[in-house]
């Protein structure tokens, strides 16, 4: 018999099809391939206990990637610190990892969340053409989002 784990990771797998999301559909089959060979008792909790770091350590690898290989140097930043939108690129990258930080907590402290953020986000690549940014970004976001509601809360009194 099918456990209801691998029942809730067919259906992910199923919508990551659907809505074409490839990195959702390596992480599905990869997970499950973990599982059905046995492995998952071994990894499983090194996953959840450093899969974000690491994942965070490879989209750095990949965000510096083009500074290593010289495509990027100091004569581009040096241009950039003439343009304004260079600049308000800087306080988007900044207020992002800052909001992206709270997505760590967030995650780090309710698991469950991240289900909702994988399926909302499937749905905005499905329904609306969106790009799919990831756990922490959006996981900041809702955080951000629930401590808004949770201060309007408390000043009507609720």
């Amino acid at each position: 018999m099918i456990s209801h784990a691998t029942l809730f990771m067919l259906i992910l797998l199923g919508i990551a099809v659907v809505a074409r999301n490839q990195s959702l559909m390596v992480a599905v089959l990869f997970l499950l391939i973990v599982k059905w060979t046995g492995l998952g008792d071994k990894l499983f909790p090194f996953f959840q206990q450093k899969g974000l770091n690491i994942g965070v350590t490879v989209i750095t690898i990949a965000v510096l990637t083009p500074i290593v290989t010289g495509d990027i140097g100091f004569r581009h930043l040096a241009e950039a610190a003439k343009s304004s939108y260079a600049w308000i690129a800087l306080g988007a990258g900044v207020l992002v990892a800052l909001v992206a930080a709270s997505g760590v907590d967030l995650l780090q402290n309710d698991p469950h969340i991240t289900v909702a953020l994988v399926i909302g986000t499937i749905m905005a690549v499905a329904l609306f053409n969106g790009v799919a940014v990831g756990p922490l970004i959006g996981a900041g976001v809702a955080y951000l989002t629930m401590k808004a509601f949770s201060f309007f809360m408390n000043l009507g009194g609720g």
